[in-house]
């Protein structure tokens, strides 16, 4: 049986019954409380056959709770649904296996681009671009990327697509990979860094659109072996970035509790921290909305800040009061 940790949205409902503080103010924060809980995010997940997608989707979710079916439209039925919670993962077949088959794809991918919600507005909120980092032909990506998802993107297209380079820990057929402290060597950082400018170049010439592409790996399990993933904090920081912040608090329920797979990432940043940073002002700005307060947010929100920080807890260590101190 699969435990679940306590859900963020009952969380602050908690927080904000035990807060002293006017009847009326508890009131309206819970309503926006509501409103939060409500919200869904749609990402689609592509790339060319061989790229990852399933082991990035499994290494940053919790797919034991997915519920999988497919489009209900006929011609888009190949693109599997995953449903966690509210978080929306839309997983397209991979490109690449024949031109038949790649024009079917893309019709089908353009098909559920123009696809709206119930309000009027895109259904798809991010698409997801992966590459196969260990591989120098990339003409079927940049065609996917060039020709079928920016021209179908609308408004906004630098904020609505993510461009991602997996199994870096192979792209220079496995050397310079440092497999005790499981991170790369100089020699191949500078060739992901190059190749991370040449994809944003090859994208920028071909559609305008600047964009700025990640390298990663999704790691891998076989035969009782494990190598864990590397940047897939990174990953999601940048998936987070890219969503818009009311929508943001949905991932945390659905976030892996592997707590291995958010452990090596490059030094650049403490991504950790900013993604908890990211959740914590959704909380900020959209569940306080319209509420006066009167005193620090994070005294307010101290279990919903042990639960946001046990998303991707067990990185660096405890938590507890990290979220109150975001709000001093």
């Amino acid at each position: 049986m699969n435990k679940r940790k306590a859900n963020v949205f009952e969380n602050l409902k908690e927080d904000v019954y035990q807060a002293n503080m006017p009847e009326k103010e508890k009131q309206k924060i819970l309503k926006n409380i509501m409103n939060l809980r409500d919200k869904k995010i749609n990402i689609m997940i592509t790339g060319a056959t061989g790229c990852g997608k399933s082991s990035t989707i499994n290494a940053l979710f919790d797919m034991e709770i997915a519920k999988v079916g497919v489009g209900v439209d006929p011609e888009t039925m190949n693109i599997t649904k995953y449903e966690l919670d509210n978080l929306i993962l839309w997983d397209s077949p991979g490109l690449g296996d024949g031109k038949e088959a790649d024009n079917r794809h893309a019709r089908n991918i353009i098909k559920k681009l123009q696809e709206k919600d119930f309000s009027g507005h895109a259904l798809i909120d991010l698409v997801l671009v992966i590459l196969d980092g260990s591989t120098r032909d990339l003409g079927t990506s940049y065609e996917l990327i060039n020709s079928v998802i920016i021209p179908n993107l609308g408004r906004d297209k630098e904020n609505r697509i993510l461009v991602a380079i997996n199994q870096c820990d192979v792209a220079m057929k496995g050397r310079y990979w440092n497999k005790e402290e499981n991170k790369p060597e100089p020699p191949l950082v500078k060739f992901l860094e190059e190749k991370v400018q040449s994809v944003r170049r090859r994208i920028k010439e071909g559609t305008g659109v600047d964009i700025e592409p990640i390298y990663y790996s999704a790691g891998w399990k076989e035969e009782g072996e494990k190598q864990n993933p590397y940047n897939l904090s990174k990953l999601l920081y940048f998936i987070i970035q890219h969503t818009p912040k009311e929508k943001r608090l949905v991932y945390v329920n659905n976030l892996s509790r592997d707590t291995s797979v958010w452990r090596y990432n490059d030094n650049k940043k403490d991504y950790v921290h900013l993604i908890k940073k990211s959740f914590a002002e959704t909380v900020s700005e959209y569940a306080t909305q319209g509420a006066q307060i009167g005193k620090s947010i994070g005294s307010v929100f101290g279990k919903t800040g042990e639960t946001i920080g046990g998303a991707i807890g067990g990185v660096v260590g405890g938590v507890v009061g990290a979220f109150k101190s975001w709000f001093s």
